[in-house]
């Protein structure tokens, strides 16, 4: 192996890699801007004559056209088309069904969904998927998103490790070792490895960041802001309380089969009972527009907005079961799809002089009267503390009523510009999502899906034909499309992508590489493959993986050869050990997550670090037991 001088591109390289390293650290501008930043200098410095290889200015800004760039555009297109049609409200109501408002139950099912589907697709897909979930599970729950995003994006890198189409290095790997066979004796070359053959090691990773989280998360994650209550209707009663005076909370009742509540008429029920009863659920629907004038059956479950002194003796009295928090009303109350709105009867009215029970204003607008704020009394079937109860559902409405209702927000944007009401309530969620173009949004995906593991197409462009696709269906607008991109996410990696070219193309990687492993020279076969699954570690965070992957499975072929270890274990090392990308949010999954959870570069630090030595380790163990 030749040896390299070191010259004065590689310092400038090291000068910049140093000055990148401190920006992401102090903060002292936002990171997206210190990417621009350092891809601006080193365009600049190119133009020294002595710097001719630091950067081609013609191609300076090619990382804005490069395939990680274009399939994390498209892979948050695709994320963008499956939240809107309501898919991703449901995996989410799935996980949280199974875990409740639990951080320590919701995090290993978050983080072990997405480490299994990001062994059969790139990482970043899995990640980028998974945001609106967690969003979601965020805003139901009471869990601060970044006590849930770290662990989903950590062990989508993690499951990356499971397969050999899990990540771009492992794709790689078996060429690499097609091509390092050619110079090696029949007697040492490398077989290649099979789809599953390193499942135990990634298997064991993830379950290993699973278990970090579980075990340490407490002290590794930022900490956590005001957690509210369990119950999700919790918002909705804080809110009735604080400007209504209503003094009721929401609670999900079971009514068995032989409940005396069986073929009673609703309204009658709310009357006599001084509560609401807001939502039913019956033969596996819940529905919030059933008319107030139906008759009970059972078994169902009922959500009722009441006092916790009535809820409890009108369970009494028809043998109910009370819930300790709302279990299938969750996605009914979830903040997210409904809430409390205030509408106003303006002069030109219909409504005036007319009743909620004559209107069948449930099932005619999806408006569950709670309340009429009518001057400066509020009426209401629920107790408050200045009035006693009022059969508000054979009210005549007035103009100038209040009407406090809980409805599902996309019920009230269809509302606006009703004559009927004057909507005062405006800091609601007014897209409208599209469950009828579930079928098209799940065909383009499963498109993409197919092409990336059956096909050699571009990554990229299997992540493009389907964003395009549901565009074309009209799943998304274009605009909705733009929207959804996180364009400082794509300035920080295609400023960034400029600098690793920089690293290999000047020599710096491959000269850094080679005093290290001067320096191995002599130790033990173990630590000959600890030094290069630490510099395998040290190259992704400062270049791509697929560059440092290329440039190191050569000489790692080249170490284990001459020190008589097996040189496609080391080459699968340097392979595993490139996904080990969680100190600094230069990976494309931490630059994801970066934004929406709030994460500062102190909070990989602080969580990524004990991450790499657990990685290191684990990774190394495993390699040696299966290989």
């Amino acid at each position: 192996m030749e040896q390299l001088v070191f010259t004065f591109e590689m310092g400038v390289v090291c000068a910049m890699l140093g000055f990148t390293v401190f920006l992401f650290v102090s903060e002292i501008v936002r990171i997206d801007l210190a990417a621009i930043l350092v891809l601006v200098i080193l365009g600049i410095l190119s133009y020294h004559p002595t710097l001719t290889n630091l950067a081609d200015v013609n191609q300076l800004f090619n990382g804005f056209a490069s395939n990680a760039v274009i399939s994390i555009i498209a892979v948050m297109i695709v994320g963008a088309g499956l939240d809107k049609t309501g898919i991703m409200n449901k995996v989410a109501a799935t996980i949280m069904q199974r875990g409740g408002a639990s951080e320590k139950r919701i995090q290993p099912i978050v983080a072990g969904t997405v480490g299994v589907i990001s062994s059969f697709m790139q990482n970043v897909g899995a990640a980028a998927l998974f945001l609106p979930v967690i969003s979601r599970i965020s805003t139901r729950s009471g869990i601060p998103i970044n006590r849930l995003a770290m662990p989903m994006g950590f062990c989508a890198i993690l499951g990356g490790t499971m397969t050999m189409v899990g990540s771009s290095p492992l794709i790689l790997l078996n060429d690499l070792l097609q091509t390092a066979n050619a110079s090696l004796p029949d007697g040492q070359k490398m077989e290649l490895f099979g789809l599953f053959a390193v499942a135990p090691v990634g298997v064991v990773l993830v379950l290993t960041g699973i278990f970090y989280f579980l075990l340490l998360g407490r002290w590794v994650l930022p900490e956590s802001g005001s957690v509210s209550d369990s119950s999700v209707g919790q918002g909705t009663s804080d809110y009735l309380k604080r400007v209504y005076g209503l003094t009721a909370s929401v609670y999900e009742v079971e009514v068995p089969a032989d409940s005396p509540l069986v073929g009673q008429i609703l309204a009658d029920v709310n009357l006599e009972n001084h509560l609401y009863i807001i939502s039913t659920f019956y033969r596996g629907k819940t529905s919030m527009v059933q008319v107030l004038t139906a008759e009970i059956a059972a078994p169902c479950r009922l959500a009722i907005i009441g006092k916790k002194d009535e809820v409890d003796r009108f369970a009494e009295k028809y043998g109910l079961t009370v819930r300790p928090q709302l279990d299938v009303f969750t996605e009914e109350f979830a903040p997210t799809n409904a809430g409390i709105a205030e509408l106003v009867i303006p002069p030109e009215s219909d409504l005036i002089g007319k009743s909620p029970r004559e209107l069948l204003l449930r099932k005619t607008f999806g408006l569950s009267l709670l309340a009429i704020h009518r001057r400066e009394e509020t009426l209401s079937h629920v107790e408050t503390d200045d009035h006693e109860p009022t059969a508000i559902g054979v009210e005549k409405f007035e103009l100038g009523d209040m009407l406090v209702a809980h409805t599902r927000w996309d019920n009230l944007t269809r509302l606006q510009g009703n004559q009927n009401f004057v909507i005062m309530t405006s800091d609601f969620p007014q897209e409208e999502l599209r469950p009828h173009k579930v079928g098209w949004a799940m065909l383009f995906f499963a498109v993409s899906l197919s092409l990336i593991l059956f096909t050699d197409v571009r990554l990229s462009l299997c992540l493009l034909t389907g964003a395009v696709g549901m565009l074309l269906s009209r799943v998304l607008s274009i605009d909705e499309a733009y929207n959804a991109v996180g364009w400082n996410t794509v300035f920080l990696l295609a400023c960034l992508i400029p600098l690793g070219q920089a690293v290999q193309n000047t020599g710096t990687a491959e000269w850094i590489a080679q005093q290290i492993l001067t320096t191995l020279d002599g130790w033990p076969i173990w630590s000959l493959q600890a030094g290069i699954a630490v510099l395998a570690t040290g190259f992704s965070l400062v270049m791509s993986n697929v560059g440092a992957t290329v440039l190191l499975v050569p000489l790692a072929v080249s170490i284990a050869v001459a020190a008589g270890a097996s040189p496609a274990l080391f080459a699968l090392t340097v392979a595993i050990s490139t996904s080990n990308s969680f100190i600094i949010p230069t990976h494309q999954v931490n630059a994801l997550i970066m934004g929406p959870a709030g994460y500062k570069v102190k909070d990989f630090v602080k969580a990524g670090g004990i991450m790499t030595i657990l990685f290191l380790v684990i990774s190394l163990i495993m390699l040696n037991l299966v290989f």
